[in-house]
């Protein structure tokens, strides 16, 4: 399993997601309200807007609770100014991990993302210290029912940068420009993908085990857990065996 879909596919296998839906929701909501108040409340004009509303409807949000969070965004959102932050720093065993945040109040963020990194046996360091470790791309996720060799054509005539065979499942690349196109044309081509989304996938992996490794899954559950974060991303590797002995 490649890296940078590690803790997704972590978080499936604890059976987390369905417990923290409501915090799932919550992010989505401020994400779509954010995005209408930036670029307007068209999602077929606005492309952060049309990215943010397919990943509420994948986590099967209503669709009232959706148009709501758009009218909030092009409404101005009265009372409410989010900044948007990124923080940098290290987990057990060195991991780079980058944090997304979108918040009313830097001072109550920092604290409480400092706080986690220090109480998982982490650092934050300065802005620059870890970002250049990750890129920035689309990314597509198929199960092992599509056909590899039809999808990788249609994925690289459609702009996709790679198609690579995992364990578990296709993944296609793309930049964060094509993203949008290459997803829409191959669903129109009849592949069904799981996900899709825009990510920060690492260069490079460090592989975790025993204290690391349950430090750093503790580390990812009280970051995501955090109300002002949006998104954390790291280089961490652990294997099956590895997760077996945790689980």
């Amino acid at each position: 399993m490649s890296g940078h879909n590690k803790w997704s596919t972590i978080k499936h296998k604890k059976g987390a997601a369905d417990a923290k839906r409501g915090k799932i929701f919550t992010k989505l909501i401020k994400e779509i309200s954010v995005a209408a108040k930036l670029g307007g409340g068209d999602p077929a004009a606005n492309p952060r807007l049309r990215t943010a509303v397919d990943k509420a409807k994948a986590e099967n949000m209503p669709k009232d609770n959706i148009e709501r969070a758009i009218k909030k965004g092009t409404g101005g959102m009265e009372g409410v100014v989010y900044e948007e932050i990124v923080y940098e720093g290290y987990g057990p065993g060195g991991v780079a991990v980058l944090v997304e945040v979108m918040t009313d109040n830097r001072n109550r963020s920092v604290s409480e993302v400092r706080s986690i990194f220090t109480k998982c046996n982490g650092n934050m360091g300065e802005a620059g210290c870890v970002a250049w470790m990750f890129d920035k791309k689309g990314l597509i996720i198929f199960d092992k029912s599509a056909d590899f060799d039809a999808l990788f054509e249609a994925a690289l005539e459609a702009g996709a940068d790679d198609v690579a065979e995992e364990d578990e499942q296709y993944e296609v690349t793309t930049e964060p420009g094509a993203f949008i196109e290459v997803r829409d044309t191959l669903e129109s081509k009849g592949f069904k993908y799981q996900s899709a989304e825009i990510t920060m996938i690492p260069q490079t992996l460090l592989a975790l085990e025993g204290k690391q490794a349950e430090s750093m899954l503790k580390m990812m559950d009280r970051l995501e857990d955090c109300d002002d974060v949006q998104n954390v991303y790291a280089n961490f590797d652990i294997s099956s065996d590895e997760m077996e002995k945790m689980m």
